[in-house]
């Protein structure tokens, strides 16, 4: 375990004997949410497992590195962000799968891209957002976030 998973633990357990120091009753019934929440995140929990494990048995690292590695440019780039503009699932559990893309030679502008665009653009959402903002509102806020999302991508491949 790294420093900062350390430091990020046990912040957590200090801030829960501090929650049953002040309240044990609010600090159970929080734990018994936050159990609930994680039974229901269980089911995508599994199905990101597999997809990752899949992913990595069938794709080679080269054709990673190939498709959205540093040599891609800016078409992995695109290519990941919009995979991530049409996946849905849910931001925190896109982190191990993009920690594997990262491990198998994909950029971190590719990795940044797919990370921003999934939780930036709404393509699942867009019905709604169609509803209650109207076509040109919605689909002129898609557009803006994923260029927004492929030039914070482009920075974050430049700072890292």
């Amino acid at each position: 375990m790294n420093a900062t998973a350390i430091v990020i633990n046990v912040i957590a357990v200090a801030a829960l004997l501090m929650a049953f120091i002040k309240d044990r009753k609010k600090a159970i019934k929080s734990l018994k949410i936050a159990g609930k929440s994680f039974i229901r995140m269980l089911p995508m929990v599994f199905i990101i497992i597999i997809i990752i494990g899949l992913l990595l048995g069938f794709v080679p690292p080269d054709q990673i590195s190939k498709f959205v590695g540093e040599q891609s440019g800016m078409t992995g780039v695109l290519i990941v962000g919009a995979a991530g503009a049409v996946l849905h699932i849910p931001a925190l559990l896109s982190f191990p799968l993009a920690a594997s893309l990262l491990e198998e030679g994909a950029s971190v502008s590719a990795v940044a891209a797919f990370i921003t665009t999934l939780t930036m653009i709404g393509t699942i959402t867009l019905p709604l957002e169609i509803k209650e903002l109207g076509k040109k509102m919605a689909i002129l806020r898609n557009g803006i976030s994923f260029v927004i999302a492929i030039i914070i991508a482009l920075i974050m491949g430049v700072i890292l």
